[in-house]
This record gives C-alpha cells, structure tokens and sequence, in this order.
C-alpha cells in the first residue's frame, strides 16, 4: 500500500483577518508537498427575493453586470490578497516558495460550493478554518457540512489563534 499523494490542495477562506494563520498552514502544506494551491471564496446568491427586487426595477443586462463587476471585485481582491502575503510572509525564508495559486470565487451555498468545487478541481486535501470562539472544539455548520460530506481528508485549523512558534 502507498502513502497518498497531494498534488491539490483546496483552500477555502472568508477573506477574514484572522484567516492568516489557516493560509499558512496551506501554503506550508502546498509546499511540502510540491501541490497546487486552489483558493477559495463563496460568496452567498442573492436571495430569490432580493433578485426578484433588483429585476423589476433594474434592466436584466445591469444586473448582470453589477453581478459580473461584483464577482470580478473579489476575484482582483483574492490576488492581491495572495500577493501581499507572498510580499509580507515568504519573502523572508532562506528558501524560496514556488507553489501555483490559483484564486476562484463561486457563488453558492457555501458547503454545498466547497464540496462542488474539491470534486471538479479534483484536490487531495481540503484546508479551512473554523472560528473558535469560546476556546471550545465547536465548528461552524459548515465546517460540519463539509467534513461530514467530503470525499478527501479535510485538515480544520481554529482561527484566532497565533501558531508562530
């Protein structure tokens, strides 16, 4: 029997500040293993209703470019975001980090996205982060979701919490 291979790693974030420390396990985990890095974002649909609003008073073609530029927006967000953090945290190691990152934003239920998203990018890890917020091991619903229902291993780092050592 052979140990399993990473080559693709499924990062999900909120985009959050205390998000750093999930992404840096990420990176490492990334790095260790020479893998792909997919950096995720779900943004939540808008509601049936809150569509249904915006299309009586707004022309279909402008809903789909504010949808479009809004997508667009997070998507130059998560680059710059992945930019500064090889800018602040890699440039300083006597080795330098050479990992793909690719940014991706889908819009959807967020478990029900992350999942979609692992099985059509096909990774080998899934890395997120759940809030902890009274120090207790709770998990967010869809921490729970997704490792109740993923078909690879999925590795939960708390946020908020400082693993510089």
């Amino acid at each position: 029997m052979s140990l399993p291979q990473i080559n693709k790693i499924l990062y999900t974030t909120s985009l959050g500040a205390y998000t750093r420390s999930v992404y840096r396990h990420a990176i490492q985990l990334a790095q260790q293993n020479q893998a792909e890095l997919v950096m995720l974002h779900v943004v939540n649909p808008v509601g049936e209703l809150g569509e249904a609003l915006i299309r009586q008073y707004l022309p279909k073609d402008l809903v789909k470019k504010v949808h479009d530029e809004g997508i667009a927006k997070v998507i130059k967000q998560m680059e710059e975001r992945v930019q500064l953090f090889f800018d602040e945290e890699l440039q300083n190691l006597d080795v330098p980090v050479k990992i793909k990152v690719t940014p991706k934003v889908v819009e959807g239920n967020h478990d029900e996205a992350i999942l979609a998203t692992a099985k059509q990018e096909q990774v080998d890890l899934i890395v997120m982060g759940t809030e902890n917020k009274l120090g207790l091991h709770s998990q967010s619903h869809t921490t729970q979701q997704v490792i109740k229902r993923s078909k690879v291993p999925v590795l939960v780092v708390p946020t908020g919490k400082d693993y510089n050592r």
